[in-house]
């Protein structure tokens, strides 16, 4: 395998229904940067930065074992975000004030992070993960 990597990028991209509402809860809400924007006659895209990407795959074990720490019970679907914030409680209750659907408040998980799980616009469910010290 060479050094240099075959991908540089990682998009993820939804198509929401409310665009401008997912629009605002993306990027002025969560606070994810804005890295450019185009439109035609037919429609727009807008493309958010969100620092570092990372792709998990997970057997469906397993991601019923983080549902089950993180909700208490089996809820995503085969696709879910996970977002590193500063601090995942205090954003959990602005994305709430947004709009999106706590499905469960801030849980310390096994692997030493505080974890919540909303549903947000665009039909997506998202991990707010904040990484813990010790």
């Amino acid at each position: 395998m060479s050094e240099e990597a075959a991908v540089h990028e990682l998009r993820l991209v939804v198509t929401a229904d409310d665009y401008d509402a997912a629009l605002r809860f993306y990027r002025d809400v969560l606070g994810l940067t804005e890295r450019a924007a185009f439109a035609s006659e037919d429609g727009r895209v807008t493309i958010l930065e969100a620092g570092r990407a990372t792709l998990e795959l997970t057997d469906p074990n397993h991601a019923a074992f983080i549902d089950e720490v993180e909700v208490g019970r089996r809820v995503a679907g085969h696709v879910r975000v996970a977002f590193q914030v500063d601090d995942s409680t205090a954003t959990t209750a602005k994305l709430a004030a947004a709009g999106a659907e706590v499905i469960a408040e801030p849980t310390r998980t096994p692997w030493n992070s505080l974890n919540s799980r909303l549903e947000a616009p665009g039909a997506l469910q998202l991990t707010l993960f904040t990484e813990l010290d010790g």
